[in-house]
């Protein structure tokens, strides 16, 4: 029974050790393996995503094809989608792209949920009229 508890007390202190230590133990691992684990494993990387059009360009959400600075000046809204900034945030982190590429990849997604070939921009289902 002593034997038992003590394996317990021993398996339990290594997954202690593991899991405070497990920001280290990631950032030894091969970015190939790093990035095909889940986001929630990197929660200590966890930033507010930026609230105001002005914060987002900023922090590089602005490119010279989407060009934050360049539309703010009369716009009434307070910033962009923060679910899909986040989005875009996740697929730069991800397939380490930058903030044209990571839209680009996230409209494509969004085509292709909506049934639109990203590629020729026709609709994917078979029964679908196109042309008359």
């Amino acid at each position: 029974m002593f034997d038992l508890l003590a394996w317990s007390f021993v398996v339990l202190l290594i997954f202690l050790v593991v899991y405070y230590k497990r920001h280290a133990i990631l950032a030894l691992l091969p970015a190939e393996l790093a990035m095909r684990l889940p986001s929630s494993w990197f929660a200590s990387d966890y930033t507010l995503l930026p609230s105001t059009f002005q914060e987002q360009a900023e922090q590089g959400y602005s490119t010279s094809a989407f060009d934050l600075e360049g539309n703010i000046s009369d716009d009434a809204r307070v910033g962009l989608d923060s679910q899909q900034l986040d989005e875009l945030r996740e697929i730069m982190r991800r397939k380490r792209v930058n903030f044209d590429e990571a839209r680009l990849i996230r409209q494509r997604m969004e085509m292709r949920r909506n049934g639109i070939d990203p590629d020729t921009g026709l609709p994917i289902d078979a029964k679908a009229v196109t042309r008359l």
